[in-house]
């Protein structure tokens, strides 16, 4: 029988019930935390890690403490490492403004990514994927760098870039658009994009550069201010073709410069012409033609389509003979009164983007210059015929692979990895220590020894595939970053059968 107490209705045992389930309860919790403490602790030893980027070697697929920047001048943002920042004034990648430090920010912080730790427990490692390893002299480090050779291939790298067992090696079309490095965009035009200066002369600090533009070639008809120089528009009909070339202002434009690393340039550094022209086109009339020129050791190739859906890849020797090196026929969408155009040389590949559409031609040895290197500045132009209207146009190179210091993988001594090695590179190839470079062995387990220059599968750790933090916001200027910046959060790409 139980008995109420007259004072308040609860039996005489409730208090020490009461206290008795509270103390089964946070037991309970403490075994629960327990539990997900110790999932969280094999989750991270063998499914996935978070690691933060502590150098620039990877920029900018991967950043390290860096500042994010935009241009006083046209406006352009970029980023700048803080590894180059203790020796120099950041230069915008697209005018050349030396931005001022007084207007720098604050440093951000490395990129923080996931590892999958256990994908090569159950798959080979891809070629192109970002990979975290031990540090072969030094395994209590880790390292992060894309993986570019495999167990048993011969590498070499000319003419900044990749050869395997003699053949040269394309990129994954999602690792390419990673890749491209912007020369110049004209939506970002060299004046006052912040207000901050009114004009040049108020800036004491330097004197303006001058920036690379396009110019009119010949009796071209095309109007290049309007909308203060950001569109380009053709109003000629007829079968004239009309063209304007970039005019690259600045000596280093082409050079393999990267604004992360920051002013300093070697005049020594090469050329690179693998490039990539982009704009919107919008047709005004029926019929016209719309086409690039990009040159690459002295030989110039065209990529063009008219706007009924006729495309031409053509070749111009420098006696100026032209040949057709493929055509064929598309249906273009212009639902949107207008699509993207893309022409672009790289590994020794013409590749033509119309909307959604993409085509390319390899070319061959009979197609090719002079494979040497030589130190000219590539030409770039922009071909029309007809009535037609162009914006956001960029011009883009492609990565290229510095061999000139490297011990390994040079041009004509292809370096052979053997069974259970790898070859990496990091994405930022001027200021990236890596198999190209390396001077020490390897340290293993029980004294073993690894060859310099490899990484080898002991010490492969995983594959990084999300940045999931990435410069955040600040709520107010002496806070902590603590909002998620949503536009940074990407995923890592790596190998795949799909070419660019």
């Amino acid at each position: 029988m139980r008995l109420a107490s007259p004072s308040n209705g609860f039996s005489p045992d409730y208090p020490r019930l009461r206290r008795s389930k509270t103390v089964e309860s946070v037991v309970n919790a403490l075994d629960g935390l327990l539990v997900a403490f110790i999932l969280a602790l094999v989750f991270r030893a063998f499914a996935v890690e978070a690691f933060q980027i502590p150098t620039g070697s990877m920029a900018e697929t991967l950043n390290g403490a860096h500042w994010h920047l935009r241009c006083l001048r046209c406006g352009i943002p970029y980023d700048f490492g803080a590894d180059a920042g203790w020796s120099g004034q950041p230069v915008c990648p697209n005018c050349g403004y030396e931005q001022p430090s007084t207007a720098m920010g604050v440093l951000a912080n490395g990129d923080r990514i996931f590892v999958n730790k256990c994908i090569y427990q159950f798959s080979e490692p891809k070629r192109w994927d970002v990979v975290v390893f031990k540090n072969p002299p030094n395994p209590q480090e880790n390292y992060i760098k894309r993986l570019v050779g495999l167990p048993g291939e011969s590498i070499e790298i000319a003419d900044g870039d990749l050869y395997i067992n003699g053949q040269i090696v394309r990129k994954p079309r999602k690792i390419q658009e990673e890749l491209w490095t912007c020369l110049y965009h004209n939506d970002y035009q060299a004046g006052f994009a912040s207000g901050r200066f009114s004009s040049p002369s108020e800036d004491s600090s330097q004197s303006w550069p001058l920036e690379p533009r396009f110019e009119s070639e010949g009796q071209s008809a095309w109007e290049l201010n309007s909308e203060g120089g950001t569109v380009f528009v053709l109003r000629k009909d007829g079968a004239d073709e009309h063209s304007i070339r970039f005019v690259p202002r600045r000596p280093d434009v082409f050079r393999v410069f990267y604004a992360y690393n920051g002013p300093d340039v070697s005049s020594n550094r090469p050329i690179c012409s693998d490039l990539m022209i982009r704009f919107w086109v919008q047709p005004t009339g029926e019929q016209g033609q719309v086409g690039a020129l990009l040159s690459k050791n002295g030989v110039a190739y065209i990529g063009r389509f008219d706007f009924l859906g006729q495309l031409l890849f053509e070749k111009v020797t420098a006696d100026g003979q032209r040949t057709e090196l493929r055509k064929l026929a598309f249906l273009p969408d212009w639902s949107r009164k207008g699509l993207w155009f893309e022409f672009a040389n790289v590994d020794r590949r013409l590749v033509i983007r119309c909307g959604d559409y993409r085509f390319s031609y390899d070319l061959r040895e009979e197609d090719l210059g002079e494979r040497s290197g030589r130190r000219q500045n590539p030409e770039v132009k922009i071909l029309g015929q007809g009535g037609m209207r162009l914006s956001h146009i960029g011009v883009y190179r492609d990565i290229y692979y510095l061999s000139s210091d490297s011990l390994r993988a040079r041009r004509g001594r292809p370096f052979q990895l053997g069974p259970d090695e790898f070859f990496v590179c990091g994405d930022n190839t001027p200021n990236s220590y890596d198999s190209r470079q390396w001077t020490t062995e390897g340290l293993g387990n029980n004294g073993k020894r690894y060859r310099e220059g490899v990484v080898p599968r002991d010490f492969m750790m995983g594959k990084a595939f999300f940045i999931y933090w990435s410069d955040a916001f600040r709520p107010r200027e002496y806070m902590l970053p603590v909002i998620v910046n949503l536009e940074r959060l990407r995923v890592i790409y790596g190998g795949s059968e799909e070419i660019y």
